[in-house]
């Protein structure tokens, strides 16, 4: 299939949107081959002066490892760069929050690894509809990621010999990740902080804390094409609204996993960033490929705003079962002898074991609960939650080289649940974690609109249908301190008009922010923002969640039109917009949330397909797996804002094919 190709495809979704013209990635180098197209693209993209960096300004929304990381690199190259965020430092950023490890083709345990088995295995990981380019480049420089963050001082865990240690992770037959305990995020991102506190020292970088991107502002040129020339963002402390403009602008805000409510992300964590560019006109590609994360704490009440996140680390020496008898899931687990217990991951999947992917751990985590095998208390008259087991790695091991591996995630598992993960099997259940969806890129980590960088969590374009384990830092940093500093060059090389606050499109964009705000603070109706986030995001996980079918998702999609203009009417937000003022930040967000969510239901349901983390009821083998469609969506769905009242969204396709890799049928068994 080639790159301008359209296939063919049988919608469930007529009806819910239109069909545009292909889109296609036109910055790799098509003539090269996959393994040289990363330096190939290198050596001929444009190149920007020391001089004349110093007079460009780059604005970045977001610290976490993609933004920091950029920020970094690119101040230490000497441009002027504006980083923002909503947090009070961007130590805050959620990155800080990953636990098990950040993957990287060393092959230090000389087990086999290598650049191209990284790459296949994100690949095969995603179930074939990542982009092959931007995957193998990945793992091409994911080697010298390790090197920088040593070199910053990470605490990575070392051998006894002083070698680093690696441990695996889901989807994988290797040891790749590196890992700092079940603090390798923290560790991580105060290396990217320093760095850039480093460059705020030197003059180069600005920080905006406590600011929040409202609005994004763009112009056309005279060829139609249209560009990103700054941002609109408020004040979250006194309310005032700022605009701030750039010569590019790059998003890096990460997942919007918080459209489900409960979810593992912190509880800022938004689409409004990316959102407000979509609405603008860049595209959203694979909004529906979410992931689910099979080893959380489970749901423990009505009132959590939350759910905490267990390392999939853990895997390597935890073993997972449930009761084989429904009769058993009651009782204290230390009570149920070896030969009543299912470790069904084990049973299913020999060759992987406990250490599949997340997509199918967490399906078949749902499939054990759904057939009443399921443990702990029993919510709406069903357990939710699956035993992981470390008894035999204590036997094994020793109490003490366990503690030393996971300790401090042991001790988070006793804080939360009061229960000794030591003594007592932990309980865990699959939740909402990372979205392998984003704003659509191309090779260049350009969107479609011209001088709109997207980096990390935010893009869709290395991750496929599932991302990996220890996969997302690696993307993070990858795009920060590797891919974007040469690929942005390429568009700051040209000339581009310069705009001031009088343009119209400023004055527009400011405008619109402020009715926006204005509009929430004087509906004074008689629901919380609260109770409409929830509500949408119980249909998000009831319809569009591990599990969809084409009359869950029709209905879903009715269902959030209708609390979606309800909320417009009936919202009520207390406060004032001259202050600090989180009922007003969370409308904003939820707004937002609202459309995507929407959106997400419309694209699940066009793709009438089960794949990695998208998992159609209609479409799955005899023996329960994931059913792919090649001839018919072998393709990235880039989804175009159409405008509001009634006007559907405009579906662009971009062709698969792989030519290192054969696409083929996923097994882990």
């Amino acid at each position: 299939m080639t790159e301008t190709q359209t296939p063919a495809t049988t919608s469930d979704a007529a009806g819910f949107f239109t069909l545009g013209d292909p889109v296609a990635d036109t910055k790799a180098p098509a003539e090269a081959s996959v393994p040289t197209r990363w330096e190939e693209r290198k050596s001929h993209a444009k190149l920007v002066n020391p001089a004349n960096r110093r007079k460009i300004k780059v604005i970045i929304v977001g610290t976490g490892l993609a933004g920091a990381a950029a920020g970094a690199t690119l101040g230490e190259a000497g441009y002027q760069v504006e980083s923002f965020c909503y947090q009070d430092s961007p130590r805050r950023a959620h990155s800080i929050a990953a636990q098990g490890g950040i993957n990287a083709a060393k092959n230090y345990r000389n087990d086999g690894d290598s650049v191209y088995r990284l790459f296949y295995d994100t690949v095969k990981g995603g179930d074939f509809r990542s982009r092959e380019s931007n995957s193998y480049r990945l793992a091409e420089v994911s080697a010298n990621i390790i090197d920088q963050c040593v070199a910053q001082g990470v605490p990575f865990a070392r051998e006894y010999g002083g070698l680093l240690d690696n441990r695996s992770f889901g989807g994988v037959q290797v040891s790749r990740t590196f890992y700092a305990r079940g603090q390798t995020g923290q560790q991580l991102l105060i290396g990217a902080y320093q760095a850039l506190e480093r460059q705020v020292a030197a003059g180069t970088v600005t920080t905006h804390t406590r600011h929040e991107m409202l609005e994004l502002i763009t112009t056309e040129d005279a060829d139609g094409q249209t560009h990103a020339k700054g941002i609109i963002v408020r004040d979250m402390v006194t309310g005032e609204i700022e605009t701030h403009l750039g010569d590019a602008v790059v998003l890096a805000t990460g997942g919007y996993g918080n459209v489900y409510f409960l979810s593992t992300n912190a509880m800022g964590s938004n689409v409004t960033a990316a959102w407000r560019a979509h609405r603008k006109g860049a595209y959203m590609g694979n909004p529906c490929y979410t992931q689910i994360h099979p080893t959380c704490i489970p749901v423990s009440g009505e009132n959590q705003s939350k759910l905490t996140l267990m390392s999939e680390s853990l895997r390597n020496d935890g073993r997972i079962w449930v009761p084989k008898k429904k009769e058993d899931c009651a009782k204290d687990p230390r009570d149920i002898p070896e030969e009543d217990r299912d470790y069904y991951l084990e049973r299913i999947y020999p060759a992987f074991g406990n250490l599949v992917p997340r997509d199918i751990a967490s399906r078949q985590a749902k499939y054990m609960c759904d057939d009443g095998r399921g443990v702990g208390p029993e919510v709406d008259g069903v357990r939710r939650g699956v035993y992981l087991d470390f008894a035999d790695a204590i036997k094994r091991l020793g109490r003490d080289a366990v503690e030393t591996k996971y300790g401090n995630l042991f001790d988070m598992y006793a804080q939360i649940t009061a229960e000794n993960p030591y003594e007592v099997p932990m309980r865990v259940y699959p939740a909402v974690h990372y979205v392998m969806g984003g704003l659509w890129v191309d090779y260049d980590l350009e969107s479609n609109v011209k001088g709109l960088f997207v980096a990390g969590e935010a893009n869709f374009s290395d991750q496929g249908a599932n991302r990996l384990g220890a996969s997302a830092l690696m993307q993070g940093l990858a795009d920060g301190y590797f891919v974007l500093p040469y690929t942005i060059a390429n568009y700051l090389a040209d000339s581009h008009e310069r705009i001031d606050e009088s343009h119209p499109a400023v004055v527009e964009a400011k405008k619109s922010v402020e009715e926006r705000i204005n509009h929430f603070l004087t509906v004074n109706g008689t629901r919380s923002v609260d109770s409409y986030h929830k509500e949408l995001g119980h249909l998000m996980w009831e319809y569009c969640g591990m599990e969809r079918t084409k009359e869950g998702l029709s209905l879903a999609i009715e269902k959030i039109r209708e609390l979606k203009a309800d909320f417009w009417k009936n919202v009520k937000v207390l406060g004032t917009a001259e202050s600090l003022n989180q009922s007003l930040e969370r409308a904003g967000r939820v707004a937002d949330f609202f459309e995507l969510g929407e959106l997400m239901c419309i694209d699940a349901l066009n793709r009438r397909e089960s794949c990695g983390g998208h998992f159609r009821a209609e479409s799955q083998t005899a023996d329960g797996e994931a059913e792919r469609i090649d001839e018919e969506f072998a393709y990235v769905a880039a989804w175009e804002w159409a405008g509001e009242d009634g006007h559907m969204p405009v579906l662009h396709k971009e062709s698969l094919s792989y030519e290192a890799i054969e696409m083929k049928a996923r097994s882990y068994k």
